[in-house]
């Protein structure tokens, strides 16, 4: 789900808690070593996401959020700023010689540069949050 979060609206806060939860209190956060992403570089936004990259400039920034339940990316175009809600059993992960995260249908891919490489420990916990979620849901092996 993505919604234009340029204004503040009392409505898109309680979609966004209802779908991947209410965002950590400051004393959770700071035990789990902070809950945001530095902004990192967009390399490649899905064909359904293109309304979202700045035409005029070239660099495209976005940061992450964890949240309880998911994730929710923030991309900034111009003045306006867009959030991408993604709840852990739909979020995918793949590295390669960039990052990329999938879901709903889209994707987003972020350049591995020296922004990227500062927020190695938050994407090692938020790792670790989606492994913690899906062993909830583990099968029992026949």
């Amino acid at each position: 789900m993505i919604l234009d979060t340029t204004l503040y609206d009392k409505n898109h806060k309680k979609t966004l808690e209802n779908f991947v939860g209410k965002p950590y209190r400051l004393l959770e956060s700071l035990k789990r070593g902070g809950v945001g992403s530095k902004r990192m570089i967009i390399k490649q936004l899905s064909p359904n996401l293109s309304y979202i990259i700045n035409i005029i400039s070239d660099l495209n920034y976005a940061n992450i959020e964890l949240r309880k339940k998911g994730i929710l990316i923030r991309i900034n175009k111009g003045l306006k700023n867009f959030t991408w809600a993604i709840p852990f059993y739909q979020l995918v992960f793949y590295k390669t010689d960039f990052t990329s995260i999938h879901a709903q249908g889209r994707f987003i891919q972020f350049e591995n540069s020296k922004t990227f490489k500062e927020n190695k420990n938050f994407f090692e916990n938020l790792l670790a949050e989606k492994i913690k979620f899906d062993k909830q849901y583990i099968l029992p092996q026949l």
